[in-house]
C-alpha cells in the first residue's frame, strides 16, 4: 500500500513515516501544498494523509484539487485544527476521515488499515489479466486466449486470489481462508481438489501452464520456468 504524506513539519512526518513504514507501508512525503498537489493529481496513491496549514497551498486546497479531477483516493486530515467547524469543512471538502493532533500512533494506524481495506473493497470490480487468462471479478467472466472459461463460485473465488498475487505462493490456509472463510474445514485437501478442478479448465488445453504447485508451501500463478 503507498501512501502520500503531505505534512511541513519534519520531525513530525518523520515520525510518522517512520512507523507507517515499519507497519508494512510505503510512504512519500511532501512538505508543502504545493508540491503535494502536484504530486497527489499525478501519482495513483491508496491514501493521501493531509495537513490543513501547509505552505503554498492548505490542506483544504489540496483536496479541493482532488476531487475537482474526480479523484477517488481516500483523504485522512492529520491537523491541530480541531473544533467540530474545522471538521464539517473537512469532510464537506471531500475528506473521507479526520483526526486531530496530538494524536495516539495506533490510532492512526488503525484508520489508515480501515480507509485502505475500504480502498480495496472499491476497487475489487475490476478485471484482471496475466498472459492470455482474463478475469472480470464485476462480470464474473473468465477467458484465456479469448475463450470462455466456465468456472463455479469456488473455483471463480481461487482464480481471483491467485490472479490478484502473481508470483506470490498463497499457502492451503490462506487460500482456503479467503474462498471458505468460516465454512473451511482445515483437515480436507479441498483446495488441492478444488486447484485441480482449475488447472483442468485454465491450464490443461495449453502448452504454457499458469497454475503451479510449490511442494510443501502451495501454489502460485505464474509463467512456467
Amino acid at each position: 500500500m503507498k501512501i502520500l504524506l503531505v505534512e511541513d513539519e519534519p520531525k513530525v512526518s518523520a515520525f510518522i513515516r517512520r512507523g507507517l513504514e515499519e507497519e508494512g507501508f510505503e510512504v512519500e512525503v511532501a512538505y508543502d501544498g504545493r508540491f503535494g498537489r502536484q504530486l497527489a493529481l499525478a501519482h495513483a496513491y491508496d491514501l493521501i494523509i493531509l495537513d490543513v496549514i501547509l505552505p503554498y497551498f492548505s490542506g483544504l486546497e489540496v483536496l479541493e484539487a482532488l476531487r475537482a479531477q474526480d479523484h477517488e483516493t481516500p483523504v485522512l486530515m492529520l491537523t491541530a485544527l480541531g473544533t467540530t467547524q474545522d471538521k464539517l469543512q473537512g469532510f464537506g471538502g471531500g475528506a473521507d476521515d479526520y483526526l486531530v493532533k496530538p494524536f495516539d500512533f495506533p490510532e492512526l494506524v488503525a484508520r489508515v488499515r480501515a480507509l485502505t481495506r475500504r480502498r480495496g473493497q472499491q476497487t475489487k470490480g475490476a478485471v484482471l489479466s496475466f498472459e492470455d487468462l482474463t478475469l472480470d471479478t464485476a462480470a464474473k467472466i473468465v477467458t484465456r486466449a479469448g475463450q470462455p472459461v466456465k468456472l463455479t463460485a469456488r473455483e471463480f473465488g481461487l482464480l481471483e486470489l491467485l490472479m490478484r498475487h502473481p508470483g506470490r505462493v498463497l499457502s492451503r490456509a490462506e487460500l482456503a481462508a479467503d474462498v471458505w472463510e468460516d465454512s473451511f474445514d482445515a483437515g480436507s485437501n479441498v483446495v488441492d481438489v478444488y486447484i485441480n478442478y482449475l488447472r483442468n479448465k485454465v491450464d490443461k488445453a495449453f502448452s504454457q501452464k499458469l497454475i503451479h504447485t510449490v511442494v510443501g508451501m502451495g501454489y502460485v500463478l505464474r509463467v512456467q520456468e
